[in-house]
C-alpha cells in the first residue's frame, strides 16, 4: 500500500496545474510567483493601458482641477496617484498640482495610496486602515457632500454605487481617469484562453482588474461562446479575482468567484496553491496513491506529465473508479481521435508509461479498461 508519510515533493504545490493570467499589469510579477511553485502559466493580457502622457482625458481633467479647485479629493490607488503626478510634471502641470492638492481635503484607500500620497510631498486627512472604499464613502456622507465639489482619481475599475451615492447626496462629482483601459491590440492570446477555458485547457483563470473582466466576458459574447464561458466556470474552472470589486462583473454573470482575504498577489497566489490540489482527484490505485491534476499526475508524489490524449483516457476512467470502460467509449474521450480504436491502444500504451506504473490501469479483455483500484475502495466507488 502507499504511504500517507511521504517525504516532501521536489515539485511545487501547483505543479501539473495551468492557470490563465489576464493581467496587463503586474503580469510577469504573477506569472514568476505561480510558475516559482510549479504552474504552467497561459499569458493573455485582457487590455492595455493608455500610456498617461498620451491621455488627453487625463490632462484636461488635471486642468480643470487646477483650475477650479475641488473641496475633496479621493486618491484609490498607489500606482494610479504616483503616474498622475508624474504625468502632471512631464506636462510642466506639477507644481500646480501638486499646490492644489494641498489646499484641499485629501483622502487616501489604505495604507498603499497613503504612502504615495506622502512620497508626493502631501500628508493625506483621513486613510482608512482596510482599503475600503465603502468606509471611505461613509465618511464623506457623514461629513455631508451637498454642495461639495469631490474629484475621485479613477483607475480603469468600477466603483459600485460610489460615485451615483455621492451624487444622491447632492455633491459634483469630478472622474480623474487614471489608466484607461483599451482592448489588447493583438487579441489571439486572449483567444487561446477563451479556448483554452471552455474546453478545460486551464485549471484556472486570475483577474486582477474587473475591466480584464469584462473584456474576457466581451469577446467570449463576440465570439458566441459566452455560455460556454460560464459553463466553464460554473464546473471545472477556477475563477480566481483579487478582490470583490474585480469580481463585480463575474458575479453579475451568476459566477461564483474565490478571492484571497488580503487583495494581493501574493495571497492571490497562496489561494490558488490552496484552492487547486484540494480539487484534484486522488485515488487509491494497485497500492499506489494516484492524484489527477490538470496536465499532469502525483504517483505516490511523484509528478509525472501525461500527454493530453492519456489525460482524457485516464479521466474518462476515474469517472467511475473501478469500473470498466469500453473502447468506445475511450474513443469518444479521445481528442479529435476519429474512428479507429486502435487509437485508443497507442494512448493507453503512452499513459501508462507517463505514470511510470503499468499495473494503475488493467486492460480486460474484449471489454476495455478499468483503473485498478484497491479493493478496500471498492465499496466507496461502487456506485461510481
Amino acid at each position: 500500500m502507499y504511504d500517507e508519510q511521504q517525504q516532501p515533493p521536489d515539485h511545487g504545490p501547483l505543479a501539473g496545474f495551468t492557470v490563465g493570467v489576464t493581467a496587463a499589469r503586474r503580469a510577469d510579477e504573477l506569472g514568476a510567483l505561480l510558475q516559482r511553485r510549479g504552474a504552467s502559466v497561459l499569458h493573455a493580457p485582457a487590455l492595455r493601458i493608455v500610456p498617461l502622457s498620451d491621455d488627453g482625458e487625463l490632462l484636461a481633467a488635471t486642468k480643470q482641477l487646477i483650475d477650479h479647485a475641488p473641496d475633496v479629493v479621493v486618491a484609490t490607488t498607489a500606482i494610479g496617484f504616483r503616474g498622475w503626478v508624474e504625468a502632471a510634471e512631464g506636462w510642466g502641470l506639477g507644481d500646480l498640482l501638486l499646490e492644489r492638492l494641498r489646499a484641499v481635503e485629501l483622502l487616501a484607500r489604505g495604507p498603499k495610496v497613503k504612502g504615495a500620497v506622502r512620497a508626493a510631498g502631501l500628508t493625506e486627512d483621513w486613510s482608512p486602515s482596510s482599503e475600503s472604499m465603502a468606509e471611505v464613502l461613509d465618511r464623506l456622507l457623514e461629513e455631508g457632500v451637498d454642495g461639495r465639489r469631490i474629484a475621485v482619481q479613477l483607475h480603469g475599475e468600477p466603483l459600485p454605487g460610489f460615485v451615483e451615492a455621492l451624487r444622491e447626496g447632492g455633491a459634483e462629482v469630478v472622474g480623474v481617469p487614471v489608466y484607461r483601459w483599451m482592448p489588447p491590440e493583438d487579441i489571439s492570446p486572449l483567444d487561446r484562453l477563451l479556448d483554452a477555458t471552455v474546453s478545460r485547457g486551464v485549471d484556472a483563470v486570475t483577474f486582477t482588474s474587473a475591466p480584464a473582466a469584462v473584456s474576457l466576458l466581451n469577446r467570449a459574447e463576440e465570439r458566441g461562446l459566452l455560455g460556454d464561458l460560464l459553463g466553464a466556470f460554473q464546473h471545472g474552472v477556477l475563477p480566481v479575482c483579487v478582490g470583490p470589486v474585480t469580481a463585480v462583473p463575474l458575479q453579475a454573470r451568476g459566477v461564483d468567484t474565490v478571492q484571497p482575504e488580503r487583495f494581493r498577489l501574493g495571497p492571490l497566489v497562496q489561494l490558488l496553491c490552496q484552492e487547486l490540489p484540494a480539487r484534484a482527484r486522488a485515488l487509491p490505485v494497485a497500492g499506489h496513491r494516484v492524484e489527477i491534476r490538470g496536465h499532469a499526475v502525483l504517483v505516490d508524489g511523484a509528478l509525472r506529465p501525461v500527454p493530453p490524449a492519456g489525460m482524457a483516457l485516464l479521466r474518462a476512467l476515474a469517472r467511475r473508479p473501478g469500473w470498466v470502460v469500453g473502447r468506445a467509449d475511450l474513443l469518444r474521450a479521445l481528442p479529435g481521435a476519429g474512428r479507429d480504436e486502435h487509437a485508443v491502444e497507442t494512448a493507453m500504451a503512452r499513459l501508462r508509461t507517463a505514470l511510470g506504473a503499468p499495473k494503475l490501469i488493467q486492460t480486460v479483455v474484449k471489454r476495455g479498461y478499468r483503473l485498478a483500484l484497491d479493493p478496500a475502495a471498492d465499496a466507496k466507488y461502487a456506485d461510481g
